[in-house]
């Protein structure tokens, strides 16, 4: 039996295999890729244009000058930054926020670990209740809550120092020297707990019911589950509330500005960097300095915060 032969009549040609053509790559369809996201984001570039990288760029450019007697404004290049490197007044408020940070943020982060673990858990009562508690403190500005503890803080008005004279015993020393530290320690793990509670809380309700069911298998209970299976997991978040803090330690200026005005024989214009580099630009009108101080102060908050990341990586690798 013979293969059937396909009949064609004369003059006839198969057409050839047409292959899909290729979309070709127009100016418009171009923009409508590449271009659209950034037309939405066009405000917030903007926004953030004008009001945070133009003003950095001018406190850089005025940082490079300063202000003399003779020929008014003139360009010093790096000298305001190398006298930065030999102010003694500087690298004793990065001394002392330091000393500061070592002691509060273990504190504060805890504290938050803490509340977060007891709200994950399943044996309270009134979760919601406790989590608004918790957070509330964080809503406040961080001008209200020196006030407010500062007039509780106050020698001779506070409600302390009241119950003290009434017992007839030594008032609290809140704001003496000593007692300075431990103070602005308070207000600020008051105010800053509540807000790392909800990043940890918030990484411990993303954790897959399914671990849990695998780890009660295993036998683990209580802490074992929150130590070996909770923490470990929310790493993450850990990780993120220990940048925040390092950086906001740094950068402390509220609570020791206000509280200055109660114990200005403790609290000098040169207590933090922050208040130091406000001072130096408001009350002495060297804005040129002022801006030196405050690029160096970024330039270790941005090495300690690289520290740390590495310190966290290379256990984490471990």
């Amino acid at each position: 039996m013979q293969p059937h032969k396909q009949i064609t009549s004369p003059g006839y040609a198969p057409a050839a295999r047409r292959l899909p053509a290729r979309p070709s790559v127009t100016l418009r369809r171009l923009l409508r890729v590449v271009g659209l996201p950034y037309l939405f984001l066009s405000p917030f570039l903007i926004l953030f244009a004008a009001f945070f990288i133009l003003p950095l760029l001018y406190a850089l450019w005025l940082s490079l000058f300063a202000d003399r007697l003779v020929g008014g404004t003139v360009f010093v290049g790096a000298q305001n930054y190398l006298q930065v490197l030999q102010d003694g007044n500087f690298w004793e408020g990065v001394r002392r926020t330091f000393v500061f940070g070592v002691v509060q943020v273990p504190i504060m982060l805890g504290l938050a670990l803490v509340f977060a673990l007891v709200l994950d858990g399943g044996g309270v009562r009134l979760r919601t209740l406790f989590r608004l508690g918790y957070y509330l403190p964080a809503a406040i500005p961080g001008v209200v809550a020196a006030l407010m503890w500062g007039y509780l803080y106050g020698p001779s008005f506070g409600p302390f120092a009241q119950v003290a004279n009434a017992l007839h015993v030594s008032e609290p020393g809140f704001l003496s020297a000593t007692g300075m530290l431990p103070s602005i320690g308070n207000i600020v793990t008051w105010l800053a707990t509540g807000s790392n509670m909800i990043i940890m809380y918030a990484a411990l309700q993303s954790i897959p019911p399914d671990v849990y069911d695998a780890a009660t298998v295993d036998g683990a209970r209580g802490w074992k589950t929150a130590w070996y299976i909770k923490i470990p997991l929310i790493r993450p978040a850990l990780i993120l509330t220990g940048i925040f803090s390092i950086i906001g330690t740094l950068q402390l200026f509220a609570e020791p500005q206000i509280m200055g005005s109660l114990a200005p024989n403790v609290i000098g214009d040169h207590y933090t960097p922050n208040l130091y580099a406000y001072t130096l630009a408001f009350t002495n009108q060297q804005y040129n300095y002022a801006a030196a101080i405050s690029f160096t102060l970024g330039a270790i908050i941005f090495a300690c915060s690289c520290l740390f990341m590495i310190i966290v990586t290379q256990r984490r690798a471990r």
